[in-house]
Formats: C-alpha cells, structure tokens, sequence
C-alpha cells in the first residue's frame, strides 16, 4: 500500500473516531445537561431532579394494556327497544389499561377488611364510614324467589371469592377505586425505599397514606410521621449537598415512580375494550358491525373443539338461565366465576355476560360527539385542594369528616382523614378559559335550561324562576326524593310521589354497560347502554377499574420514529 492510501485511510479513521466522540457527547449532554439552560440535570450538589431514565409505564396489578385507536361507538344492529340513545358515532380513544376481569368479591373484601382496620368501626365517628362501604346484600331477595343463601353468603363465603362482587353502588365502586390507588402508590413507595417497609400495616385514621396528600405535602403523609415517610436504612438513593442538606427526599412525580390513578372506565373506553378491535380490522368491525366481544353473530362457539359451547353467561330465554343441565349448559345459573370463558382479543374477560358494569358517564340519551369525539366522557367536576390561609393545603382529620345522606337514605363519608380537602374551582381558575367555564360540567349542552326545547314550559309552578341558571328543564323533570335528618338525628324519607315527573334522567344517573346473568342476549352487545342510580345497587351490576396511559401510546415503543 502507498503512502497516499496509508494517509487517507488514517484522515478517514480519525473522522470516524471524531464523529464518534461528538454522537457520545451529544447523547451525554442530552440526558445530563438540559437543552434549555446548559444546567445539569441530577446534580449531586443539588438543583433539578428528574427521572431521564424513565422508559415507559409499567402496567399495573390486574391490568392489562389496551392500545387507543379509532373506532365506530353505538350500535348499527336493529334498536328494537326503540331507545334510540345509541346512534353510531365516530370516536377516538387514548391508550389506556383495564382489569382483566371484574372486581371479585375477595377484592372487595380485602377493601372493607382495611378500612375495618383503619377506621374501626366500634368508635361512633368511623361507624358509619365502614357502613358506607359495605355491599347491599339484600339485592338478592325476590318477593316470589328464595335467595337468602346468596343474601348470607355471596359476599364473603370462599365458594363465591373469585365471583364478581355485586350490589355494590357507583359511589361505592368509585371509593373503592380511590383507595386501590393508595394501597398501589404505597407498594410501590416502599419498594423503591420512599417509605418504611411495610408502613402500611400500622395505617390508623389519624396516621393514614393517600398518595396526593404525598405529593402535595409529603411531611403530612402518615400524620407527619417522619420515621416512616424518612426511614432510616432506605435502599433509594438519597442525594446531599455540599452543606449537607437532603434533596431528593421524597418521591415526586418526575419520578415516575407514582403511576395514574385507578378509577372507572369512561362508557367509549369500555365499549372499546369490549369489542376487542386489536387485530387487523375488517371492513365490518372497523364501521361498527361488529356485534359481540368475540368474533361471529351468535352466542354459541363455532369452533371444532368448543363447537355448541355458549360464549358467555347470560339469560337464555324465560325461565332458562343456563340451558339444560350438561354439555350445552353455559355452567352458571346466577353470576360466574370470573375468567370461566374465554377473553377478548385485548385478554379481557367477561365484556359481555356475567355482570353488567358501572362506567364513568352521566347518562344522557344521545352521545355530543359534534362537541368532542376524542376521549369521550360525560361527567366531569372539577375540583381543587383547599388551602389554609398559610397557604399549606388543608389536610382532613378524624374529627372534620363529612357524611353524605343519600336519596335512600344510606350514608356515606365525603372524605376520609389524611385526604386533601376538594373544593370546586372558581373564577380564579375559570376566567377568560376558553375550554370551561365551571365547576360542574355534568349538564353541558344538554337537559339545561338553555339546550330545552320546551324552555318556556319546563318548570314546576312552585318553583322559584328568580335564578333561570338553577332551573330543571321539563326534559328531565325527574322525581325529586328528599332526604334530610330532624334536630335529634333521625333521618326523615320524604317520597316524591308527584304525577308530573316525566323522566328518571338526572345528573345523578350512571351508565352501566353490558349484559348480565339476568339479561338477555340482546344486551350483551357491548354498544347497548342503560342508566341506573349512582347510589344505588343490583344482583347484575358489578364493576372493573381502569387507569389512564402516559407517554407513548404503543407499549414498547416509547422511542422517536424514524
């Protein structure tokens, strides 16, 4: 070889060692300097903090991963209820997850065994908190039917543990996702060092986790308990200054340690994850014709190994709630054991049959998507923390609970101790928005005064008309129960029994979705949708928690595209 080649060949490995260092460089400086200000990030002297190693969302206990897409919401089969409160309709949703099966009456009384821990309720002032919790388990009775084996023991008999947990309200099916999500914040806490190692079995009411009162003021967590909010042998990797001083002491949310809240699917992600569109679409399921969770028209399987197997358990016709006893039976006469049939494509079970499931929504008989058909939801109230005049936000106590009475009369507790105190948000939040303009959103663009088409006529003569902006329209003139407690404490039931109620659509009227063990198999078809009182419950309603997806919306993908 000559000497031009030998020194060409050494120019083009010293670009190639230089480009090396400068892609190096370059990759260092993005995930230890910041690309605004030339700082670094994670300084061991102090100064921003943030987790630059955060790849995606771990998913969550029970749940599965539910990728977003496209979709046709409402039904396109024949509405031979003539409800007509299903149109089909263009949606899009967000990636999100959901539980892989209904929330099982062991589930559920592992929740009312904590909070019969936590808030004992031999003390009067926690009695009626674990009260509130408990499931009606009168749902069973029939006036013409014996049902009191499953009155006394669906609930908490072993046999029935892994059965859906009914009569349970939305309120209550609400509350229980609100404290899933503390109990999963607090596990994973622990395990990244932040708190004592197993903190949680000391919780009490006055030393109690919630994970936003952590978030907001985190020394206030556990009663301002410092050894178990600031354990001594922590694996996590506390940082000081130079003088000493702590920093990354607690847990915030650039950590990434603190995922989404648990709560109830939205009815658009329900209905989505219900129809189990993952696979490459067809022309019939992507326009909506797509009529059950599995694949096919009929209840039945087709397939050679399972052929006459039913799909899911339903009411099969009068007086048939499971078929003749044998092969072709569906193996259940009430509810199932959950995970008893096969999943959807998306590895849910259950998304037709077995119980119908509280969702999100307020009901309303049509679905705006003229307004939005992103994430469609119906319900929202917005609120905020409330704040000392110290301007430290307002932590609730044991003695600052505050119960609901509800329209039948069972009482509930509004807060808990250790929460944040919720206030509506006001003008300070609203003002020149052009996104909203309230607190509660509930009523928006329909069944309020100014959406009526019987306007002029909407109101009850004894009503005061002086603030029109309070006024119900006729459209939802529903019955108005009145509940309230006299000056010795009793509650006194006042029973609308008006003739000129014309509906039983109010703001306090839930969706519920699916068909049931009770239903016929015109139900199970996941785009039908029926209301019922959010703080009351069934022997066919149960419910299943979701949670939001942050960051990329395919999973293993958090990367750039090319």
């Amino acid at each position: 070889m000559d000497m031009k080649n030998i020194l060409n060949l050494r120019i083009l490995l010293a670009l190639v060692l230089s480009l090396t260092i400068v892609s190096c460089s370059r990759n260092s400086s993005s995930n230890n300097v910041s690309r605004a200000t030339g700082w670094k990030i994670n300084d061991k002297n102090g100064g921003f903090q943030y987790n630059d190693k955060f790849q995606e969302q771990e998913t969550a206990p029970g749940l599965v991963f539910i990728e977003g897409g496209t979709f046709t919401m409402g039904k396109v089969q024949d509405d031979v209820m003539h409800d007509w409160n299903n149109s089909p309709n263009q949606q899009h949703i967000q990636s999100f997850y959901m539980d892989e099966s209904e929330v099982t009456n062991k589930m559920y009384t592992e929740y009312l065994d904590w909070i019969k821990t936590t808030y004992p309720p031999e003390e009067e002032n926690y009695r009626l908190i674990y009260e509130g919790a408990l499931p009606d388990t009168l749902v069973w009775r029939n006036r013409l039917g014996y049902a009191e084996m499953m009155t006394e023991n669906y609930l908490r008999h072993p046999g029935y543990g892994e059965y859906p947990v009914v009569g349970v309200s939305w309120i209550q099916a609400v509350e229980f996702a609100n404290w899933r999500t503390d109990r999963v914040a607090e596990m994973e806490l622990q395990n990244a060092g932040y708190l004592e190692r197993d903190s949680h079995l000391s919780s009490s009411a006055e030393s109690n986790f919630n994970v936003d009162t952590y978030i907001n003021a985190p020394t206030l967590t556990y009663g301002g308990n410092d050894s178990i909010i600031n354990p001594q042998k922590s694996r996590r990797r506390v940082q000081t200054t130079a003088a000493g001083d702590t920093i990354n002491r607690f847990a915030r949310r650039e950590s990434g340690i603190i995922g989404p809240d648990y709560r109830l699917p939205t009815e658009a992600e329900w209905e989505y994850a219900a129809l189990g569109l993952s696979e490459l679409r067809s022309y019939n399921v992507y326009r909506g014709r797509k009529k059950y969770p599995w694949d096919g028209q009929y209840t039945r399987s087709g397939k050679r190994k399972t052929k006459g197997d039913q799909l899911a358990n339903f009411k099969q016709g009068k007086g048939d709630y499971g078929g003749i006893a044998g092969w072709s039976d569906d193996g259940a006469d009430i509810t199932a054991q959950v995970m008893s049939y096969a999943p959807n494509d998306y590895g849910l079970y259950d998304m037709a049959g077995n119980v119908a499931e509280w969702v999100a929504d307020v009901y309303r008989p049509i679905v705006d998507d003229e307004f939005n058909d992103f994430n469609y939801y119906r319900g929202n109230v917005y609120t905020k923390n409330a704040i000392n005049e110290d301007g430290t936000v307002k932590i609730v106590t044991p003695d600052e609970i505050v119960f609901d009475t509800l329209s039948n009369g069972q009482v509930i507790a509004r807060n808990l101790p250790g929460e944040i105190l919720q206030v509506g948000v006001d003008e300070n939040e609203t003002y020149l928005r052009t996104n909203f303009d309230k607190s509660d959103n509930r009523n928006f663009r329909d069944g309020d005064a100014r959406s009526s088409r019987q306007y002029a006529d909407s109101f009850d003569e004894d009503e005061d008309t002086s603030d029109k902006s309070n006024l119900t329209s006729k459209m939802y003139n529903s019955p108005r129960h009145n509940v309230k407690r006299d000056s010795t404490g009793q509650i006194i039931k006042e029973y609308d029994t008006s003739n000129d109620r014309t509906s039983l659509i109010n703001d306090e009227v839930r969706v519920y979705k699916g068909g049931s063990w009770r239903d016929r198999a015109y139900w199970i078809d996941p785009a039908q949708r029926r209301y019922f009182p959010q703080d009351m419950a069934t022997d066919y309603i149960g419910f299943r928690c979701a949670m939001s997806r942050v960051g990329s919306k395919t999973q293993g993908n958090s990367k750039k595209r090319n």
